[in-house]
């Protein structure tokens, strides 16, 4: 069903407290158009758009998911549209101030006999493909691996066809850094754990300079918090050791032990394994005022049935929880994980003021045009994703879990730095939502991108997996649409079917977190 101009004017409103709405006809409504509650549009409201639905005065609360998420600028009368321009931003929650584990959610039913089919690895972690990754520790040797890869695609794979690719683990960090400041730690933890992602078969080879900052030895060391890989010098190609005479020397000793790894992962097979060993990321980007009643309580509850089937599912974005943080922190499993939530939020605010910016930067242009007025009413439509149940830890960016279950693990808002950080922290697929639309994808990771309305799944047919826009026009119910994700879930993770994303071999660029100075 495509809403239009000539169907019933149609609104959605969150919260019995709610004072707006938002627009769900395509296009918008006209000034005139009367609803069958009897409210009457003042002036052209855009599709997703808030409309009052009492008169608010100013400087009166502007509520929505039963939450202040601003203050108006002037007075704005019942039927009247509310643009970001209406909309002062409050303050964000107090961090010192919020309860911690004191409304623990009671485990939901154990959700039994559901699998997948998937390739364990000798550590017991589960992949969801059989892809050799070549891991790099300085970017200066990125062209040279990308030539190696096109070689190892063209020449090599046809030879192995248990093997699903061949992935560069290229990045912008390596050298010209501040290698020792206590910020380091991010993107060091990150490419270390960016290699031993499941989907790597826990097949690792490094390629190098040799000049760098990040010596292999020491990306391979990893951090304190990490399990040191080791590897032998035979799966260490350094590019300026003595042996490489001109740049074929170089590409032929990677294409040498490129082909002992591939012949490892290519004895690799599916075989069944339960729901419990996927780790899903669930990630929002190009968001609108549809993300949050329609997509991504369509993913909580898919989160829902993932963690009943002892799965884990991670979900992050801090500058998209941070305003909505006093939501979670009494969903914690305990006070100890709270502290660890609260950690994160004030580490991202410091942050942020050492930048000289704060949580205003966020949303978006596309997102403002999309309905959100501001960060708030951004973040309380973002953390629906995380579903109802406890959250067991917390992760700092590109940390590995110790548990099952939901786990909170932070990162940047930025598609590509988020999907970056998710992937070293373990994830083996990804589902993200869009209102307003990307063909956003991974090499390493099936990406599921769910469309928050009717009209970009319509438009860009052939690059969204899953519509939650029936939810809005009634079609469907939140908890049917999360079904249907998490059957999909199950097919991509079996390889049963293919996102369009990995159709059309779309894949952006690791964006690897890099907090530390750049010298």
């Amino acid at each position: 069903m495509n809403i239009s101009r000539n169907d019933p004017p149609l609104y959605i409103k969150v919260h019995e407290n709610d004072n707006v709405a938002i627009v769900v006809n395509n296009n918008g409504l006209t000034a005139g158009t009367t609803f069958p509650c009897g409210l009457q549009l003042k002036e052209h409201v855009p599709q997703g758009h808030k409309v009052a639905l009492k008169d608010i005065a100013q400087g009166g609360d502007i509520v929505r998911y039963g939450e202040v998420i601003g203050y108006a600028v002037r007075d704005i009368v019942r039927g009247g549209w509310i643009d970001e321009s209406l909309v002062v931003l409050p303050e964000a929650p107090e961090l010192a101030s919020l309860p911690l584990a004191s409304n623990v959610p009671p485990a939901l039913p154990p959700l039994e006999g559901y699998t997948f089919e998937g390739y364990r690895n000798a550590d017991g972690s589960v992949g969801t493909r059989n892809l050799l990754g070549i891991t790099t520790s300085v970017h200066c040797v990125a062209g040279v691996v990308d030539y190696v890869v096109q070689i190892i695609e063209r020449e090599l794979l046809p030879k192995y066809p248990n093997v699903d690719g061949v992935v560069a683990l290229n990045h912008l960090y390596g050298c010209g850094v501040a290698i020792n400041a206590p910020a380091a730690v991010v993107p060091i933890r990150t490419i270390h754990n960016l290699a031993l992602n499941a989907n790597f078969g826990g097949e690792v080879m490094v390629v190098s300079l040799g000049c760098e900052k990040l010596q292999p030895e020491r990306l391979l060391e990893g951090t304190p918090d990490v399990q040191a890989i080791s590897l032998g010098d035979e799966d260490v190609v350094r590019l300026q050791d003595e042996k490489h005479v001109g740049f074929e020397s170089m590409v032929q000793d990677i294409l040498q032990v490129a082909e002992r790894h591939l012949q490892r992962l290519n004895q690799r097979q599916r075989e069944t394994v339960p729901a419990a060993e996927l780790i899903v990321g669930m990630q929002c980007g190009g968001s609108d005022a549809f993300s949050g009643v329609t997509a991504n309580p369509a993913v909580g509850f898919a989160s829902d049935l993932l963690v009943r089937c002892g799965a884990t599912v991670m979900f992050s974005e801090v500058t998209e929880v941070r305003d909505a943080v006093h939501l979670l922190t009494p969903r914690v499993v305990n006070k100890e994980v709270g502290q660890r939530l609260l950690e994160e939020m004030a580490w991202y605010d410091d942050y942020l003021n050492m930048g000289k910016t704060d949580r205003s930067a966020n949303p978006s242009p596309g997102n403002k045009k999309g309905g959100l007025a501001n960060v708030v009413e951004k973040a309380l439509g973002s953390i629906a994703k995380s579903g109802r149940s406890a959250i067991v830890e917390v992760l700092s960016p590109g940390q590995r879990p110790t548990k099952r279950g939901l786990i909170y693990a932070a990162t940047p808002a930025s598609d590509f730095v988020c999907g970056t950080q998710q992937m070293a922290s373990g994830i083996t697929l990804q589902v993200f939502t869009t209102g307003r639309g990307t063909p956003y994808g991974l090499a390493a990771i099936p990406v599921i991108k769910m469309a928050t309305r009717n009209a970009l799944a319509d438009r860009w047919h052939d690059l969204m997996d899953i519509n939650a826009g029936t939810i809005a026009t009634g079609e469907e119910t939140i908890e049917q649409v999360g079904w249907r994700l998490f059957e999909l879930i199950l097919d991509i993770a079996s390889g049963r079917k293919q996102t369009w994303s990995d159709r059309w071999g779309i894949r952006n660029a690791l964006a690897v977190f890099n907090p530390a100075p750049v010298t």
